[in-house]
């Protein structure tokens, strides 16, 4: 399929052939060599193999074969302007697809790689257009998971991976997730349980004179700002991007089938807020859901017949983020009409990642 016509259109490509997934599964801790040489091949070839990562499963294809990331773009009917990240075996190989790294970036790669840190760089030529989104940068990771360490390895390739999902939907923890939304899209899922994190990497752009994370995630902002001041004390350390510089920057994304209502602000008055909300759907009939600590579900267990659906004690975030996407998942699944989500009582660590996918994910933010 030769995409390139199309690749910056506002419509996301579709997929207009269903082909057959081959579901392989594999050790996550020691990875057959044999399995990894099968997908590899696939990759080489240019097909979609997904694979766990240490965040979520990632979606993956040759960064360097236009084609095969135009299918990745298919697959996913993702918009054709939200660029990729490319992975990489190690750092190493950092200067096949970036033309320059500047000293923070190098010094973050020391802290970070590998591991579930983005970086934002100036990209080579050699990388095509449609993994960038025509951006002149390029997004890079090397994640330290070993089944997609070998699997990238042994590609030999540079490997283009956004989440193995539907396109603005929930990102993927398991392969049960991945096939429910890329069943008979992609060549192969390579089934390694589910990912450890949970929530996806974050995404820092690197600038001569400072940082920006332009995506909060399994990396924690502090840890960032920690490594970055230690490099260089007069470095800046800003949040946002003044454009879409990177994935997971659209204002929706990770949404469920299910309309979310975030609802932000002190707890209590949050927990009122949502025991109101939930009792105006139950009463009109709607099967309402609670996305909630163990210890507001237990606050709010009054509120039967709602569904219900842990993150874990309150602020354990680990926890948290580990559950957020497979539960929005599981409660779709069971119906949900509606769901309801208070927002962490503090912003460090991985709160600051679970708040930014559930804003991103919610039809209404209170």
């Amino acid at each position: 399929m030769d995409a390139t016509p199309r690749l910056y259109a506002s419509t996301p490509l579709r997929l207009n052939h269903t082909i057959e997934t081959e579901v392989l599964a594999i050790d996550s801790a020691a990875p057959d060599p044999g399995v990894i040489a099968r997908a590899a091949a696939v990759v080489r070839r240019g097909g979609l193999v997904a694979f766990p990562t240490e965040t979520v499963y990632g979606l993956g294809a040759n960064a360097l074969d236009a084609d095969a990331v135009g299918r990745i773009f298919a697959a996913k009917e993702r918009a054709a302007d939200d660029p990729l990240i490319v992975h990489l075996a190690d750092a190493g190989q950092l200067a096949t697809v970036a033309r320059e790294v500047p000293p923070l970036a190098v010094a973050l790669a020391a802290a970070f790689w590998p591991g579930p840190l983005t970086l934002v760089l100036p990209k080579r030529a050699e990388v095509p257009a449609a993994v960038t989104a025509g951006l002149d940068s390029v997004a890079v990771r090397v994640p330290r998971h070993p089944v997609a360490h070998a699997l990238i390895a042994t590609a030999g390739v540079p490997v283009a991976a956004p989440s193995a999902n539907r396109f603005t939907r929930t990102s993927a923890t398991t392969a049960a997730h991945v096939l429910e939304d890329l069943g008979g899209r992609i060549d192969m899922v390579l089934d390694g349980g589910p990912a450890e994190a949970g929530i996806e990497s974050t995404v820092v752009a690197v600038y001569a004179d400072g940082v920006s994370v332009l995506r909060p995630g399994a990396v924690p902002t502090e840890a960032i700002a920690e490594v970055v001041q230690r490099a260089d004390p007069a470095a800046t350390i800003r949040t946002g991007a003044r454009e879409k510089v990177s994935p997971g920057m659209m204002a929706k994304h990770y949404a469920p089938r299910a309309r979310l209502t975030y609802v932000t602000g002190p707890r209590e008055a949050a927990l009122a807020r949502v025991r109101a909300l939930v009792a105006e759907e139950l009463a009109a009939g709607r099967r309402a859901a609670l996305l909630l600590s163990d210890e507001d579900l237990e606050a709010l267990a009054d509120l039967a017949p709602a569904l219900t659906a842990s993150l874990g004690p309150r602020g354990d975030h680990t926890t948290a983020a580990r559950r957020l996407f497979a539960a929005l998942r599981e409660l779709d699944q069971r119906g949900a009409e509606s769901v309801f989500a208070i927002a962490p009582e503090t912003m460090t660590g991985y709160a600051r990642a679970i708040d930014d996918r559930l804003r991103r994910a919610a039809a209404r933010v209170e």
